[in-house]
């Protein structure tokens, strides 16, 4: 068992699920070394154990229009509970938003958004970012080219 509760098994399950998550039980019962029921309880409990919070179909932003990446540190003007958990329920709502992140740092969020183009993204921070409660300021950052990107965790 390692640190977190789960044996080398489960994590080379965890590997291959974050790299395929289509692959069948089988297949990948093969790739692990086990039967097809012992790996289908082993998947079952990470599961259940939350190791696995869901499967997704990665969606390339670029084939659906959305190829400009953006940053955006916002600083608020206060760092009550209220203000805080108001600013939270407000920028979930924004679809644009994929990310948002409470930070340590000189910003207080950071999120990541995504638009068609800078003019779409001037509409994104008119219509939604800049009304978000308790905002003071706003400082965007255009991604140029994304050099890495993965969805899979090191295990």
């Amino acid at each position: 068992m390692t640190d977190f509760g789960i044996d080398p098994t489960d994590q080379r399950i965890l590997t291959i699920l974050q790299k395929e998550g289509r692959l069948s039980n089988a297949d990948l019962a093969e790739r692990v070394n086990l039967s097809a029921s012992a790996c289908h309880r082993r998947v079952q409990h990470l599961e259940r154990g939350g190791y696995i919070t869901g499967y997704v179909a990665l969606v390339n932003p670029r084939k659906v229009g959305r190829k400009t990446t953006v940053y955006v540190e916002i600083t608020l003007n206060g760092q009550a509970d209220e203000t805080l958990d108001a600013f939270e329920k407000a920028v979930a709502r924004v679809p644009d938003v994929l990310e948002c992140h409470l930070m340590a740092g000189t910003a207080d969020y950071l999120l990541k958004v995504v638009a068609e183009d800078a003019e779409d993204f001037a509409r994104i921070h008119r219509r939604h970012l800049a009304k978000l409660p308790g905002v003071q300021t706003l400082q965007s950052s255009f991604s140029l080219k994304t050099v890495r990107q993965t969805t899979a965790l090191p295990i």
